[in-house]
């Protein structure tokens, strides 16, 4: 689905250049390579703080916890994503409260979420899905009304802009916290786990910093409860200079997804992804939606041209078995449960080029075709 190995390739002198200077130093942990990445991103996205942390697993519980959001406490979020968006309010014994998502986006319904808001909620975490940021106009005058934080999920939007009330901002940037993830696969990826948080607010960086070090902000005195969370240097050193390439490669992924768009547009039965009126767009997946009980023939018949293909997600997280109770049975998430049927990324990648492109489009369109 990515070729990493041809990415590797394009910037090999630079990276192998930077892993042996850290390895040189032996400075792994906490090393100047982190402390200048986290100041580079920083400026990139033009927030005060960028806190690096192990993954973005890490960084939605770390952003939690320094909240100090209590077991009981409801969130909303979608259960259209990766179950890590659940599973960190779990593990901290919060209750996530699901809202529907909107069928060309597939982001967070704002009308639903506010819907789901009750006395106990405390927390509105949108996903920004697959590249484009949720509504957060919308989202954000929702937590004023009800008094309500704000994490943004922003594992999958890195670079991607949001125009709204306060102008354009970078997706992550413009609730109380956001958090990213910088797995391989990601648009800003590393060779290895790695994440970070966001933050304009410089009571909650130091609250996140604390948390991501054991709760600590002196070595060996502990003021909280925290976790051992951290971006090591290699990491760091890889993500500088992915960081220097990131808007190359939205430019490289819109190009294959206007591909796509100018194959697919025109077909019954399959339609392209939608697109915000106030996000742009960062590919991280593209992803079509296959109408008419068709999409598990279509991921086979890909499969049979050498075609890789993935389902995002086949199992929605209310629907998972940690994961369901009364309050949200089968049903009660209607556009999430469809597209769990009908939804197929196809590849997305820096490195796709003309004759891919090519390949991928003619066996769609030769299936549709049947």
């Amino acid at each position: 689905m990515v070729d990493l190995v041809g990415q590797y390739e394009k910037i090999k002198p630079e990276v192998d250049a930077a892993l042996m200077e850290v390895i040189s130093t032996a400075a792994f942990i906490n090393g100047p390579q982190v402390k200048a990445f986290e100041q580079e991103l920083a400026a990139y996205l033009k927030v005060k703080h960028v806190i690096g942390c192990a993954n973005g697993t890490d960084g939605l519980q770390v952003a939690m916890m320094a909240l100090g959001l209590k077991p009981g406490d409801e969130v909303i979020t979608a259960s259209f994503t990766f179950v890590a968006t659940v599973e960190v309010l779990a593990l901290l014994g919060l209750v996530p409260v699901f809202a529907d998502v909107l069928p060309g986006t597939f982001n967070l319904d704002p009308a639903d979420v506010a819907r789901k808001v009750t006395p106990r909620t405390k927390a509105i975490v949108p996903v920004h899905l697959f590249g484009q940021s949720a509504d957060m106009d919308a989202m954000l005058a929702i937590a004023r009304e009800y008094n309500l934080f704000v994490v943004e999920d922003a594992c999958q939007s890195i670079g991607a802009d949001h125009t709204g009330a306060n102008g354009k901002r970078k997706s992550g940037t413009l609730g109380d916290i956001g958090a990213t993830s910088f797995f391989p696969s990601k648009n800003l990826g590393c060779y290895g786990d790695g994440g970070a948080l966001f933050t304009n607010d410089d009571e909650l960086a130091m609250k996140i910093r604390r948390v991501c070090n054991h709760g600590s902000r002196e070595r060996y005195f502990h003021e909280t409860i925290g976790v051992n969370s951290r971006l090591d240097s290699l990491q760091a050193a890889v993500l500088r200079i992915k960081l220097r390439h990131l808007d190359g490669y939205a430019r490289a992924r819109n190009a294959a997804a206007a591909e796509y768009d100018n194959a697919f547009g025109p077909l019954e039965g399959i339609d392209i992804p939608g697109r915000s009126v106030f996000s742009n767009h960062v590919f991280h997946q593209y992803t079509l939606r296959v109408g008419g009980g068709r999409r598990n023939a279509l991921k086979k018949h890909l499969e049979a041209q050498g075609i890789p293909s993935m389902v995002y997600y086949p199992v929605p997280c209310h629907l998972q078995e940690a994961y369901k109770s009364d309050r949200f049975p089968a049903g009660s998430l209607p556009i999430t449960e469809s597209l769990a049927h009908e939804v197929l990324s196809l590849p997305m990648s820096t490195e796709l080029d003309r004759e891919q492109l090519q390949h991928i489009t003619q066996a769609v369109k030769e299936f549709n075709n049947k």
